[in-house]
């Protein structure tokens, strides 16, 4: 495939999930970034505000992570271990991020579901059903206004390689992979051991 922005270099193929589905910091933390990355080779306008806010929630784990490393071998360990300390910043920054990736989740799983689809379509439905739930009336309009500036999906797709067929399979496999950890980190955030 002709692309240097995908498959990623960090899949999310390439988390362990480490006994009793903890999900390995380090690599999910390098999955994330990129993701971001590749987002960035598209000069993605209405992606720049969902990024920067991933950007420093990755940010806030990974300062939790340098700063207690030996209880950070896996998020849920992160957050276990930074709630015992009446902190909740990295705990926090995790709950928004798995929201992120959620609404990208469900954005580009749409994209590449229907093949007769624009992104913007896609994206807009994808806020609607999740990071939409969590947002202000103020900032609502924001994001929903930023859906209608995604890129065209044939530009998003050349971008991402020079076979559409292939490039789709691909995306196929790594939203697959990232829906496996979401759904564990989700699931994770619903318990009671988790809210702070």
């Amino acid at each position: 495939m002709a692309s240097s922005t995908f498959p990623l270099v960090n899949s999310f193929a390439d988390i362990p999930i480490i006994a009793e589905d903890g999900v390995d910091t380090t690599k999910f933390l390098e999955a994330v970034e990129a993701l971001l990355a590749m987002f960035a080779t598209f000069k993605f306008k209405a992606f720049d505000k969902v990024n920067d806010d991933m950007k420093g929630n990755v940010d806030k784990i990974r300062k939790r992570q340098l700063a207690a490393p030996a209880e950070s071998e896996t998020l849920q360990a992160l957050v276990l271990n930074e709630l015992k300390t009446k902190k909740h910043n990295a705990t926090e920054g995790l709950l928004w991020l798995v929201r992120s990736l959620d609404f990208i989740l469900n954005a580009l799983g749409h994209t590449n579901k229907n093949p007769n689809k624009e992104l913007s379509e896609s994206f807009r439905d994808a806020y609607g059903k999740t990071l939409s739930n969590h947002h202000s009336w103020v900032v609502k309009p924001v994001f929903s206004t930023a859906m209608s500036f995604t890129p065209y999906r044939k530009d998003f797709y050349s971008t991402l390689g020079s076979d559409e067929v292939e490039v789709s399979a691909e995306l196929d496999k790594e939203l697959a992979a990232m829906e496996k950890v979401v759904t564990i980190l989700k699931t994770f955030q619903d318990t009671d051991q988790a809210k702070w």
